[in-house]
């Protein structure tokens, strides 16, 4: 009886360990669990949650950049904050809302297994770059502007790309869509450019 019973707890530890999987935690609770003892108040250099000035230069650089240092560690961080249990989409989720309680407006990841292949331009822009691009909200150019998308790409269309990847003025950097990968980028900014009656620039 006594082994039939540690059977059934070790059985029921397993589902819900995979429950947990199957759900990714969300930000905050990846935050909470991992990230404060460091990210909360400052300690061994971290930059402290809330402190924009300090994560301004590294929410800059993109989530990929920022996934890449968590994942493998970097100076007193060890590799996954410490916490081995952590997939990479957790991991992306905490960088994402400490970045958000911080002065930036990311969108948090979703799990890419949910979408095997890239997003197209049409995606992007309908799902994230209209907010501000439909309307010209925050001196966006609209999308029916021609005009003010010539202007933005006479510098080359690889500059008007970078200053999307980066953030410029009121946007922020990916459009504040964290995830997109720099060719989505690429994509998104084709799509509104031809969306505005001009071929992007060769």
């Amino acid at each position: 009886m006594e082994r039939k019973a540690i059977g059934i707890a070790i059985l029921a530890a397993l589902a819900a360990a995979a429950a947990s999987a199957a759900t990714p935690r969300e930000g905050k609770e990846v935050y909470e669990s991992t990230c404060v003892a460091c990210h909360g108040t400052g300690a061994n250099g971290a930059p402290k949650l809330g402190d924009a000035k300090a994560w301004k230069p590294l929410a800059d650089r993109g989530l990929a950049s920022l996934t890449a240092n968590a994942l493998e560690g970097v100076r007193k961080m060890p590799p996954h904050g410490g916490r081995l249990d952590l997939s990479d989409l957790e991991i992306e989720r905490g960088i994402t809302y400490m970045v958000n309680q911080s002065g930036g407006r990311w969108t948090e990841p979703t799990d890419r297994a949910s979408r095997a292949k890239a997003r197209t331009g049409e995606e992007i822009v309908q799902a994230q770059c209209s907010k501000c691009h439909a309307t010209g909200v925050g001196g966006a150019p609209r999308l029916d502007d021609r005009e003010a998308w010539i202007k933005r790409a006479r510098l080359g269309f690889d500059s008007l790309v970078a200053s999307a990847i980066h953030g410029h003025g009121g946007m922020p950097a990916r459009g504040g869509m964290a995830d997109l990968t720099d060719d989505e980028m690429r994509s998104a900014v084709t799509y509104m450019f031809q969306k505005s009656g001009k071929s992007p620039p060769r």
